[in-house]
């Protein structure tokens, strides 16, 4: 079979100051366009892109005149191919190159971006080898075992330092990591009590089977009443995905000296860009000395000390309580299949609370 020389690229077109436009008008935030491969040089190879991951933080990175010292990785700008981490099968490798991979080895891509086809590194800059436990789908190295479940874990055990006892509020809680804290605090952790909210009454029901103790929507007319029945002591610790009124109306019902791990803030990613949502509770966190913690997985999957906790610690614990029976990834996962031309659509999934858990594109073989 003949490789292929050239390849479909989603490229940003105009960086959005509002809502993203996922149309064919001249206002449509990403294009599509096909473009030559370059030759394969040393220490490089081809590889198809199989599967996307969808993370809401790539909508702050193509926020327009977003400074590069507000992120945790570049900015996409205008021009610029959409960044992602992918699965993809690698198709060639350049013959002097010295690897540890070989031709149709599915492998973790960090620098394909919303590309079919692409030349990179074969080297752990670019790729590294799919880690995930013996049966488990290839896709939860994108999510369990990928930024998502990482970002659960440290959020829990490093930021919020949960300990069994301890009650938790987590926000965006039918996520794609929000229900492996869910999991993780109550099953694992063994927290007396973890509350989930989300945004359904199916999410909710699911939420309870999981783990959650108490599940709440955020949509319900009664949310806030709802919230303060649930936590008549107040809680220890608030794991927050969402941001907006969700985190004013959390921020009352945490204890003294409480902590919040700031992990997301997707109420504001898009429409609500650069707007206000928070404050009428902003004062106790002065008055309750909380202590609110923003972080990203990267840091603890690449630390600056070159050690290597996700190899020593992260991933053995989580596959250990997914082994146990204590996380599952039944309907943990969404894994929505489309054309090369769809990609934008699916990732604008996240943005509407269509998806629970994991939402993951797979790529229709081309045609």
């Amino acid at each position: 079979m003949s490789l292929p020389t050239r390849t479909q690229v989603w490229r940003v077109k105009n960086s959005p100051v509002e809502s993203v436009v996922l149309d064919s008008s001249d206002d449509t935030t990403f294009a599509l366009s096909e473009e030559p491969l370059p030759d394969l040089e040393d220490g490089e190879m081809l590889v198809e892109n199989v599967y996307f991951s969808n993370d809401p933080v790539q909508r702050s990175l193509i926020q327009k005149d977003v400074l590069p010292g507000s992120l945790c990785v570049a900015p996409v700008r205008e021009g610029d191919v959409v960044t992602t981490h992918s699965i993809a099968r690698i198709l060639a490798i350049d013959d002097n190159t010295s690897h540890e991979f070989k031709v149709d080895d599915l492998v973790f891509c960090m620098t394909t971006g919303w590309r079919r086809y692409a030349v990179v590194k074969a080297n752990s800059s670019a790729c590294l080898p799919l880690t995930v436990p013996e049966n488990v789908p290839v896709t939860a190295a994108l999510g369990l075992f990928g930024i998502s479940g990482y970002t659960a874990y440290y959020g829990l055990k490093d930021i919020l330092k949960l300990k069994e006892g301890d009650s938790l509020i987590v926000s965006g809680a039918a996520g794609a990591v929000g229900n492996i804290v869910v999991q993780y605090a109550k099953n694992v952790i063994k927290a007396k009590i973890v509350i989930g909210i989300t945004g359904s009454e199916k999410k909710c029901k699911w939420l309870k089977e999981i783990g959650a103790d108490i599940a709440l929507n955020y949509k319900a007319d009664t949310f806030a009443k709802d919230l303060d029945d649930a936590t008549p002591d107040l809680v220890d610790a608030f794991f927050d995905n969402v941001g907006g009124f969700v985190l004013d109306r959390a921020i009352a019902r945490i204890k003294r000296y409480g902590r919040i791990a700031a992990c997301g803030s997707i109420s504001g990613y898009d429409k609500d860009v650069g707007k206000p949502t928070i404050g009428t509770t902003w004062s106790e966190v002065t008055t309750k000395c909380l202590a609110i913690q923003g972080f990203t997985a990267l840091d603890f999957m690449f630390p600056q000390d070159g050690s290597d906790r996700v190899a020593t610690e992260g991933f053995p614990n989580i596959a250990g309580a997914l082994q146990r029976g204590d996380i599952t990834l039944e309907h943990a996962e969404e894994i929505v299949e489309v054309p090369f031309t769809d990609v934008p659509k699916v990732w604008g999934m996240l943005f509407t609370g269509a998806n629970s858990g994991k939402l993951v594109t797979k790529l229709k073989p081309s045609a």
